[in-house]
């Protein structure tokens, strides 16, 4: 089955060089316009990457990256940003972009990039990594199944790479454990990207499983290293 990429792009000669580009590469492909239409695609495509261009009519690439965080879409996201615009790049990342490409870029750059960023996210419910029986720790329940948990009454949804996470986390429950040694292992390939990514992970996890997100109880941080799951 073709990976799919949504490319949201203003610029039409630019998305039409990359959808030409990565429809020759195999991949199926969708465009938008403007970022509201992009948003749209996102969410009714449900694509396995976004090329994502920052400044665009309607809705700019980091009003969509933002709102598709909101509603938890965890496809991955590569940023075009303008040439010597730092400030994109870091906002981008830090709002939840997987990596960023510098206009004008080369094809063969973005190419590059797309390959890695869908390596990263190529676990599916169907591979080896993949556990679909019912997740329980402290008051939180999960079902891998459906992507749904609940702490006591309290209902929330999940994505498969948070439920991926919360399950390496309890094969190796107490253990302090390395950033670079956890994305390896749950992101399934050696991780060529930030850390931030993980980071990222962590923060929104907590706030469904914990209590109180600011003091957690089961994912703790170890400072200079990375991070203790406590299933009690």
């Amino acid at each position: 089955m073709k990976e799919t990429i949504l490319v949201i792009e203003d610029d039409a000669s630019i998305s039409k060089g990359l959808q030409q580009n990565l429809s020759f590469e195999g991949y199926s492909v969708f465009v938008a316009p403007d970022g509201e239409r992009g948003l749209e695609l996102a969410v009714d495509k449900a694509p396995d990457l976004i090329v994502l261009d920052v400044m665009m009519p309607k809705m700019n690439g980091f009003e969509v990256l933002r709102e598709l965080r909101r509603r938890e879409i965890d496809v991955p996201v590569i940023m075009l940003t303008a040439k010597g615009e730092e400030i994109d790049k870091v906002v981008g990342l830090e709002i939840g972009a997987d990596d960023y490409v510098v206009k004008p870029f080369s094809v063969k750059e973005l190419l590059a990039r797309i390959r890695a960023a869908l390596r990263r996210a190529g676990v599916k419910p169907n591979s080896k990594k993949w556990d679909d029986r019912p997740i329980a720790f402290g008051d939180v329940r999960i079902d891998a199944r459906t992507l749904k948990g609940r702490k006591g009454k309290r209902e929330f949804a999940l994505t498969l790479r948070e439920v991926q996470l919360i399950q390496f986390f309890m094969t190796h429950d107490g253990e302090a454990m390395d950033r670079g040694d956890i994305l390896e292992e749950v992101w399934g390939q050696k991780y060529e990207g930030t850390t931030r990514t993980l980071d990222q992970h962590v923060a929104k996890l907590r706030h469904k499983i914990e209590s109180d997100p600011s003091s957690p109880r089961h994912i703790l941080t170890v400072h200079g290293l990375g991070y203790r799951f406590i299933s009690k």
